[in-house]
């Protein structure tokens, strides 16, 4: 266990500080200081019916409901924290978001049907690299706000792909098609799955996932995402 000294001396050479306006951080806060999280661009769109993430989705995949918490743009708060979520072992980050977005979506009508959590799976190989899975970090947060339970394990990723980054919608579509896989289609019948991604551009993964999906009997398809790309 850290004594107090050597927080003292660890935080008086590595500061802590926001990743958003890069104020130091108290104590009580993490990734982001609290000024900048009561200040991020939430949608709210969970309250909308074929919101703008429905409607990019339409005819796509059979699903419920699909929200995003904050609206995803260059140069704005949501990508210093998805940044450092994902590739500055900052995993608290994405718990601390996704508890943020539970306690949005306790309650609503949105949430009241689901029965699983289920975050988009990384190929064991890129989770062994980066040490966690950002989108299971994201569903624990979503599970301590709403104690719905995470499933994890059941939807896999069968094919480690390059990065979407800088993709076309058709080649990002090409590049997740078929990499996903269902363990034990059982474990999922008949029920209501929110599925939990980080950040949703043109659908593709949320797609493939849903293709797997569909092979689990009267399974229902809910989505929910930190950020959508505008």
């Amino acid at each position: 266990m850290d004594s107090p000294l050597v927080n003292e001396l660890t935080y008086l050479f590595y500061p802590r500080v926001c990743v958003i306006c890069g104020e130091e951080l108290l104590e009580e806060e993490e990734g982001g200081c609290l000024k900048c999280l009561f200040q991020l661009p939430r949608t709210r769109n969970y309250l909308v019916e074929d919101n703008t993430v429905e409607k990019l989705m339409a005819a796509r995949l059979p699903f419920v409901r699909m929200a995003s918490y904050c609206i995803y743009s260059q140069g704005g708060m949501l990508p210093p924290l998805i940044h450092h979520m994902k590739y500055r072992g900052k995993k608290e980050i994405g718990i601390l978001l996704g508890r943020l977005f539970g306690c949005d979506l306790l309650g609503s009508d949105f949430l009241k049907p689901v029965d699983l959590i289920v975050p988009v799976p990384l190929h064991v190989d890129k989770e062994k690299a980066r040490g966690y899975n950002q989108a299971e970090m994201i569903a624990l947060g979503l599970s301590e706000a709403t104690s719905l339970p995470v499933s994890t394990g059941n939807l896999i990723r069968v094919i480690s792909n390059p990065t979407q980054t800088r993709r076309t919608k058709t080649q990002r579509w090409e590049n997740v098609k078929g990499i996903f896989d269902i363990v034990d289609s059982t474990l999922f019948e008949g029920r209501h799955l929110l599925l939990v991604d980080d950040v949703i551009t043109t659908g593709s993964t949320i797609e493939a996932c849903g293709v797997a999906l569909q092979k689990c009997k009267g399974a229902k398809i809910s989505v929910a995402t930190l950020g959508q790309v505008l």
